[in-house]
């Protein structure tokens, strides 16, 4: 099991290489950049993009009218992205206790950013998601897919995969109504990958 200091200080030791690497919006898939765009673009409120990294898809976000702040826990990746972007708001943060108010927020992005928790996790962080999310609020996540749920060597450190139909019923379990997915099975080095959009529930 692998907590939240241990995932920071993986992510600080490679942050140079992580953002020479996936750093900008060109280097993210065309498809995943148009499912985020279709979900959190121009809500009405603040999108929370939680796990930013070097803020390019924050950055993104806000080129399509969307109010998005990008948090990460990650010193230099939010150095990086205040620099790069600096007409954005970028802060030091975590996802664990999200310091705003309950039902405020209009929309979330964890764009991988649930990939390094432990399975026995998700759920309560699920739950943190649904206390901030205003009504009909929208949750976009990108997750690596399995047919079980199992830990893998993630290049910098332990990740987890999951069948998608498993974590979409954590997340209706949550409070959350799944509203479209989107799969992409193994690309040369690239892990079979999925997008879930879903809606904050009723109630």
């Amino acid at each position: 099991m692998v907590n939240l200091e241990q995932v920071r200080q993986a992510y600080g030791s490679v942050a140079e290489l992580y953002i020479e690497l996936f750093g900008t919006r060109q280097q993210v898939h065309p498809d995943d950049l148009a499912f985020i765009g279709r979900h959190l673009a121009g809500r009405p409120g603040t999108v929370l993009d939680l796990g930013c990294g070097p803020g390019h898809i924050t950055d993104y976000l806000r080129s399509l009218g969307a109010d998005a702040t990008g948090i990460d826990m990650v010193p230099e990746f939010i150095a990086h992205a205040r620099a790069a972007h600096p007409g954005g708001s970028y802060q030091l943060g975590s996802m664990e206790n999200l310091a705003v108010a309950d039902r405020s927020i209009a929309g979330i992005l964890a764009w991988g950013s649930l990939i390094h928790l432990p399975p026995d996790d998700l759920d309560g962080q699920l739950a943190e998601f649904r206390r901030v999310m205003a009504p009909a609020g929208r949750l976009v996540l990108g997750l690596f897919v399995g047919d079980e749920v199992e830990a893998f060597d993630h290049k910098v450190v332990t990740a987890y995969r999951w069948p998608v139909d498993e974590f979409s019923e954590r997340l209706a379990r949550a409070g959350f109504a799944e509203v479209e997915r989107l799969q992409r099975p193994s690309e040369g080095t690239q892990r079979p990958h999925a997008a879930i959009a879903a809606i904050a529930a009723d109630g």
